[in-house]
């Protein structure tokens, strides 16, 4: 196991306090010189200083002098490299990392921003990572958020209640913002500067206390999420109705693929557009189903039949690969031939 630059310095002190022990007791020894004088002659000779010794010296003592010279050299050698391995491996990649990712930020467009990377964090950093979603992540915690730049995610060590964080962040050109922070107080205050720089920004927040959906609402998020409640109503499902949690997890995780629900829009001119569902022959060309259909102004409605219409502005709730999904928003997006 790779040691820490810490342990690394602990073998250098421990290294050197022994050559300082072994030092002073064998000059103590083969030259009948005091303690003080023994621990001098050991320090001018580790150090190299070249003073005049305190005592002559036997050819024992020379040849015990050339070992401390030696190993002192060793010693100071190692510290050396070690201490150049450290600048080139941690600090210098450090400052390459840092400016590459801080490009990387400032290119982002569109882009989602991940407030904390707890438990619920990680959840969701790693979701987004899975379905190649731009996102950066904005940690508090040092060591945590240097785990994440070293495994490639971009990220901002600060916090997030911070507005001079959620500016670096590129909050401007961001199109969404979850906030997962340990309390909800940090959240509704994080929701409340990121509302304030970006009015329109869609806005996901974890609740943790019961009651606080609402408070975090107020404070301007879209939509809240409370993973406790959530995980208690599975919990339950899955002790009342288990076959049909079986069948959820098979459509979250199907032949080793993630299936996922995607909302297609149906833009004016599109090829689809006017197009009654059969007509438009979705399932056969991309394979998705159709669970659910919004016309503008409407409600959404389950199952849609074929005779359905795609009017302009229409939205449909489909499942499948992410893949087929963008190819959908391609046909959606498409102008019509004319």
């Amino acid at each position: 196991m790779r040691k820490s630059p810490l342990e690394k310095g602990w073998i250098v002190f421990t290294l050197v306090a022994i050559l300082i022990v072994i030092g002073t007791v064998g000059y103590m020894t083969l030259s009948n010189v005091s303690f003080i004088d023994g621990l001098y002659m050991t320090i001018i000779t580790i150090s190299t200083v070249g003073y005049r010794e305190v005592a002559d010296l036997s050819p024992a003592g020379k040849i015990f002098t050339i070992c401390i010279i030696l190993s002192g050299l060793g010693i100071v050698s190692y510290s050396l490299l070690e201490a150049v391995s450290f600048l080139i491996d941690g600090g210098v990649k450090r400052i390459f990392r840092r400016k590459a990712m801080e490009k990387q930020i400032a290119r982002m467009v569109d882009h989602i921003i991940v407030c904390g990377a707890g438990q619920t964090g990680s959840s969701v950093i790693e979701q987004f990572a899975l379905t190649k979603t731009q996102f950066i992540v904005v940690e508090h915690q040092e060591t945590r958020a240097t785990e994440l730049a070293e495994a490639g995610v971009p990220v901002i060590c600060g916090d997030a209640t911070n507005e001079d964080i959620l500016i670096q962040a590129g909050i401007s050109q961001a199109k969404g913002l979850v906030s997962c922070l340990e309390n909800d107080a940090h959240n509704v205050y994080t929701i409340l500067t990121a509302r304030g720089l970006n009015p329109k920004l869609y806005i996901v927040a974890r609740s943790i206390e019961k009651g606080s959906a609402e408070k975090l609402k107020r404070a301007g998020a879209d939509k809240t999420i409370s993973p406790n409640e959530i995980g208690g109503i599975r919990m339950a499902y899955l002790m009342l109705k288990p076959h049909v949690m079986s069948f959820l997890d098979i459509v979250n995780r199907f032949d080793d693929e993630l299936l996922e629900l995607g909302e297609v829009t149906v833009e004016a001119e599109a090829e689809l557009s006017g197009l009654m569902i059969r007509d438009a022959g979705i399932p056969q060309r991309t394979g998705l189903i159709i669970i659910a259909i919004r016309n503008p102004g409407e409600k959404l409605r389950f199952n849609p039949g074929p005779n359905e219409q795609l009017s302009p502005e229409s939205s449909m709730l489909v499942l499948g690969k992410s893949d087929k999904i963008e190819m959908l928003r391609a046909m959606a997006s498409n102008k019509k031939k004319e």
